[in-house]
């Protein structure tokens, strides 16, 4: 017999999901949660959940209002979607059944909030069970939208396809597989451009949305009806409907990516079409996703040159895009001078900490995570996360400062950014004449938009441009003056932008007539009386001080009353681009800034920061972030302000792990947010290089608790953030307080070891996971140089890691650098142990080190390499050419700057005088082997 509820169980259910989402009475709210929390553990509760959701009307002997019943609906969709989510395997089968049987009933509910429950909690149920958990699901909903019956109503049509869109939203990759030899794709692709005819616009539209989300994946199904969704997208190009065509604009978009030769034989017609769609101010989503064409395209390899012939028709467009709009204008204009005002909370960005202890690339570059556009701030994957019926409620994004959202006008400078790059002195020229017009305009929108204009172009035209600077510069730094805070806020920026042309000046006397008031302007903006023209005056600076480098040295002093200034007036929100600037100043003028008159400006104001900010505050990753550069810059001028910093760091990584492992035991705790151990750490690390020995073995013995003990947790977290911090702490330690680190190396090796298998490294975390085996080899070859003999018993274990990194294809070029040279590093002091297997790693070591640069680490593991060679040197027979060549080319000033690798040379000349003797003829096998120019270098340097 079918399943029914008990009378009692479900008016008490239904009263506490009612309550659950009382805004009204906190403490009815507070007791129903606790209940629910409770029922949550009845083995029927999901049954409960079920019947109430998807029963239109109030059962019989639930008296509530229509209203009250909604409500309870609501909460129990949300509640059945959160129990699948989280114990999908632990439901009995029987209730899966009936959810599977009856939430498809919601589909066909009067309310599209209901309609939009079931589709979450449909794709959940897909998620979690996968396909063949529900194998008549889609058949079904296919059918629906169809009305294969004829008799579906419109509601239950449109309910079936907002469930669909999100079961393909959600499980892209599932519905690609093969199942039994058939890929759910290969029918549903077709289905979905069969329905972008219906006539409901909502349908149409969301089956090209769903058709959308597959674009990226290229899967075979959606490439063999390529050409049918191309003949489909023409059909609607000129839809009734501004969601269809916005969906049109973006399977163009996608398509660019996927198959530009498709588009390239349309883009006539396409850049008609899209300068129409763009010129739709009236729909700003629509225009905006025309726009991105023109980004697209421009950033495409090949397919940019296409559009040269239409640059005279789109930038125009671009240019009239670019000026903000009547409902921009109403919300921003005039800003007020708000500079003393108090911020909101939600005023203040949360910044996440960006751990800068990746030890990267061996050549001692860092790789560039600059963004793409400039500065024009477009997050990926910018759709929201949340499932449509849960966040429509209360969705008040329309409220958003413009200033803080991808729109239009950024979208639109964005692509006049990426043409300038493209295209050059063309794009110039055509902007010439409207910044003529426009850069001098009565109104002040206009007057705005012609700086951004100018501002966008200035990487890409600079060439051009540069004979007009030193008209445009001081005009700008007039602006800087301008009664509208906008205008002053994009000067700060174009300004910002033109820094590297003020910075390359080599004269005195144009440095004094142009950069010095370029940064002085700037650096005035900073104390502007409104908010975000102070952000704005900052961040410019930043970028001012990367592009001047060490040549802003001699300003030191002005630039730093400034900032203090800042420190005292700034509100918590700018707080965190003003730490930005201090470090790139650290950064760039390094050591210059160690001179006391500096210090004293400096740190006074920094340290009266580090009282006043919490140990909770999110203020505290920039700061730390931030010291950690200070002190690096200072060296050991940092010594006295070291232990404080140093011990309040311990502590905070203290806590930080003690509510980690509170919350792992209760789950009723929160987990603490990493970022505070990953800014420590590096903190620490920081100021272990910066002091001298003495100093760093001081406080690290004297640390509470002690620093070792702490980072073995630390190592093991399952954060790769951490992790990645961790490692770089440890290897620092190695180099410089080895000592304090010796007695804890049983314990943190056999880590480091385990750290190092590749097959640990998850696949959506693959990045960031090879960001710490590239840290962990680091250390590792570190702590190689220092333990020397009591690296023995773990040397077996380490070269079969390090050999599994050296022949992955996958693995990036700093991590397999770094791992040969930890794998040489093995040799100085263990070569007897390594000689044996001297044939299985020979290759790939000489491959992997080759492209590293002549430095110390090179030269500590060629002489490890050579060591083992030498008590083995048949096993070397297959890989001789390939070590000659090295050993001809290798520059070896570096090696002879410390003691451990001067004797290099002689090491390579009794490396080759023992082949000399162990090959017959070995001029002739040398001549034969390697090129004539390394052949001759071997002769002369070698004494062949």
């Amino acid at each position: 017999m079918a399943w029914q509820p008990e009378q009692e169980p479900l008016r008490q259910l239904s009263g506490c999901l009612r309550d659950s989402l009382s805004g009204h009475n906190k403490a009815a709210q507070k007791q129903a949660e606790i209940m629910l929390a409770q029922a949550k553990s009845s083995p029927d509760i999901n049954n409960y959940l079920t019947y109430l959701f998807s029963s239109s009307q109030a059962p019989p002997g639930l008296s509530y209002t229509p209203e009250e019943y909604h409500a309870v609906r609501s909460a129990a969709a949300v509640m059945l979607k959160n129990n699948i989510r989280t114990g999908y395997k632990t439901i009995p089968q029987d209730s899966l059944t009936l959810v599977r049987s009856s939430v498809p009933l919601a589909l066909q509910d009067k309310n599209p909030l209901i309609r939009s429950y079931a589709g979450n909690v449909i794709t959940e149920i897909v998620s979690r069970g996968g396909i063949l958990g529900w194998p008549q699901l889609l058949p079904e909903l296919l059918a629906l939208i169809g009305n294969d019956s004829g008799a579906v109503t419109p509601e239950a049509q449109e309910g079936a396809m907002a469930a669909l869109a999100k079961v393909c939203e959600d499980n892209k990759k599932i519905l690609d597989k093969e199942y039994g030899g058939q890929r759910p794709l290969a029918f549903i692709i077709p289905k979905l451009i069969s329905f972008t005819t219906n006539e409901k616009p909502k349908i149409r539209s969301l089956a090209l949305g769903s058709i959308n989300v597959f674009i990226p994946q290229k899967p075979q199904a959606l490439l063999v009806s390529l050409d049918a969704l191309l003949n489909c997208l023409f059909q609607l190009a000129n839809d009734p409907s501004s969601d269809v065509r916005r969906q049109v604009c973006r399977a163009f978009v996608q398509i660019v990516e996927i198959r530009p030769d498709k588009i390239l034989p349309h883009i006539e017609g396409l850049v008609e079409y899209m300068i129409a769609q763009q010129r739709k101010i009236e729909d700003e989503e629509l225009a905006c996703d025309a726009a991105e064409f023109w980004l697209t395209v421009g950033e495409h390899g090949e397919l940019w040159k296409s559009l040269a012939p239409y640059l005279h028709k789109i930038i125009p467009v671009l240019l009239e895009s670019m000026v903000y709009s009547e409902e921009d204008i109403a919300m921003l204009e005039g800003g007020l001078n708000d500079a003393d005002e108090e911020d909101r909370a939600e005023d203040i960005k949360p910044k996440f900490a960006k751990s800068k202890s990746a030890r990267t690339l061996t050549n001692g570059d860092e790789e560039d995570g600059a963004d793409q556009n400039g500065n024009y701030q477009k997050l990926n994957g910018m759709e929201d996360e949340l499932s449509d019926g849960e966040i429509e409620e209360f969705d008040d994004d329309d409220d958003a400062n413009p200033e803080d959202r991808w729109n239009l006008r950024k979208c639109s400078a964005a692509a006049l950014d990426v043409f300038a790059s493209d295209f050059k002195a063309p794009v110039f020229e055509t902007i010439l004449p409207y910044l003529m017009t426009n850069l001098k305009h009565e109104e002040w929108p206009y007057r705005e938009a012609a700086v951004l204009a100018l501002g966008a172009v200035a990487e890409g035209c600079i060439d051009v441009v540069t004979p007009h600077l030193p008209e445009l510069v001081p005009y700008l730094i007039s602006l800087l003056n301008d009664s509208e805070p906008l205008v002053r806020q994009i000067t700060c920026w174009t300004l910002g932008r033109y820094s590297s042309w003020g910075a390359s000046l080599n004269s005195p006397a144009l440095r004094a007539q142009y950069f010095e008031p370029m940064m002085e302007g700037i650096l005035t903006k900073m104390l502007d009386q409104n908010k975000r023209v102070q952000e704005a005056g900052a961040s410019a600076f930043a970028h001012l001080e990367e592009k001047a480098g060490a040549s802003i040295t001699p300003y030191c002093e002005p630039i730093i009353r400034q900032f203090v200034q800042c420190f005292e007036k700034y509100k918590d929100r700018n707080m965190f681009i003003l730490y930005d600037c201090v470090q790139t100043l650290a950064e760039h003028v390094g050591h210059g800034l160690a001179q006391p008159q500096l210090i004293d400006l400096l740190m006074p104001a920094l340290i009266h920061r580090w009282h006043k900010v919490s140990d909770q505050s999110r203020e505290l990753f920039p700061l730390l972030e931030c010291l950690s550069y200070v002190a690096s810059a200072l060296a050991e001028s940092f010594a006295p302000f070291a232990q404080p910093v140093f011990a309040r760091c311990i502590q905070i990584i203290h806590q930080n792990l003690e509510e980690y492992l509170a919350s792992v035991h209760n789950p009723i705790l929160d987990s603490p947010d990493k970022d505070f151990l990953v800014t420590s750490l590096d903190l620490l690390s920081a100021i272990i290089q910066a002091l001298e020995e003495k100093q760093s073995t001081e406080l690290v013995s004297g640390s509470q608790p002690r620093l070792f003990e702490l980072l073995q947790f630390c190592i093991e977290d399952p954060e790769n953030d951490v992790r990645q911090s961790s490692y770089a702490l440890l290897g620092d330690c190695a180099k410089y307080v080895f000592p304090e680190l010796k007695p804890f190396l049983g314990t943190l090796l056999p880590l480091l070891i385990q750290q190092l298998d590749l097959d640990a490294i998850l696949d959506e975390q693959i990045e960031t996971g090879f960001s710490v085996i590239n840290n962990a080899c680091w250390s590792a070859g570190e702590i190689a140089i220092q333990y020397g003999k009591g690296m023995e018993p773990y040397v077996p274990q380490l070269l079969e890691r390090y050999l599994a990194i050296l022949g992955n294809p996958e693995v990036p070029k700093s991590v397999l650098e770094n791992a040969a040279i930890a794998l040489g590093r093995l040799g100085l002091e263990n070569s007897d142990i390594m000689a044996p297997h001297l044939s299985t790693f020979s290759e790939p070591f000489l491959k992997c080190i080759n492209s590293v640069d002549y430095t110390l680490e090179k030269a500590t593991a060629f002489k490890g390499f050579c060591l083992a060679i030498l008590r083995n040197p048949q096993a070397m027979e297959k890989d001789l050419a390939r070590f000659f060549t090295a050993v001809s080319r290798y520059k070896l000033e570096e090696a002879f700057k410390t003691p451990l690798t001067a004797d290099l040379q002689q090491i390579f000349q009794h490396t080759i005088n023992l082949y000399k003797s162990l090959v017959p003829d070995f001029g002739v096998f040398i001549s034969n082997q390697i090129s004539g120019p390394d052949a001759n270098n071997l002769r002369t340097i070698y004494n062949l």
